[in-house]
């Protein structure tokens, strides 16, 4: 399968991003026990993109690449999704001198109602999504849809992690109108820990067959979740 590429930053700051999550166990490689999804999907790597919000160096430069990326994107807010999106829209509000909101998944229960917290006043504001990372992209149509029912305009997302291998994610996003940002992706993360010796021969391999055909890696070894 060829890479899927999202809008990612340049090779150089893609790698940097891929080992800074590397060195933060904020990705994880286990091709002998699998990773089983909420869709039930089964994968050799996982990602805990809420763990890296505790290493405050490294967020720090992760971040600060986000702010570079989206600098030039004509916005007026930012906006995370709750709940992982949230902190990142923060990191990135304060970089970029810019108003923050945050999207619910459904309106809160009391008071007013509010699906969308903080203040957007006027309709035809620029908002970017701004998530932890994205697998196929499904779950952004929930947030672009209040975000434009409340008057934005929503042309940019941006996620930190795009896994880069299921053709759905941009399909999704081609669908929504939105240019997926991200910084860096699996293909990344799998260059950086073959060329820095983070797991042996026998896991990278079976972490590329992943890469290159989900389903069939899948298929190959559901025998080994069906075990654990």
């Amino acid at each position: 399968m060829p890479r899927l590429n999202a809008q990612t930053s340049n090779p150089d700051t893609c790698k940097e991003a891929a080992k800074i999550l590397l060195d933060t166990k904020s990705v994880l490689f286990n091709a002998k026990k699998p990773f089983v999804f909420t869709s039930g999907r089964l994968s050799p790597v996982y990602v805990d993109m809420r763990r890296m919000v505790s290493f405050p160096k490294e967020r720090s430069r992760l971040m600060d690449m986000g702010a570079e990326m989206l600098k030039n994107a004509n916005l007026d807010y930012v906006a995370g999704g709750e709940t992982a999106g949230i902190p990142y829209a923060a990191f990135l509000a304060e970089r970029l001198n810019m108003p923050m909101l945050y999207v619910r998944k459904k309106p809160k229960g009391f008071g007013r109602m509010a699906q969308i917290e903080g203040c957007m006043d006027e309709e035809g504001k620029r908002v970017a999504l701004i998530e932890d990372l994205q697998t196929d992209g499904g779950s952004k149509q929930l947030f672009v849809n209040v975000l434009r029912e409340a008057g934005a305009i929503v042309e940019h997302a941006f996620v930190v992690f795009h896994y880069g291998v299921f053709q759905e994610s941009l399909d999704n996003m081609k669908n929504l109108g939105l240019t997926l940002h991200a910084l860096t992706d699996w293909w990344a993360i799998l260059d950086v820990a073959r060329e820095n010796n983070y797991f042996d021969a026998e896991t990278l391999e079976s972490v590329e067959f992943f890469l290159e055909s989900p389903d069939a890696w899948a298929e190959k070894n559901k025998h080994l979740a069906e075990s654990a």
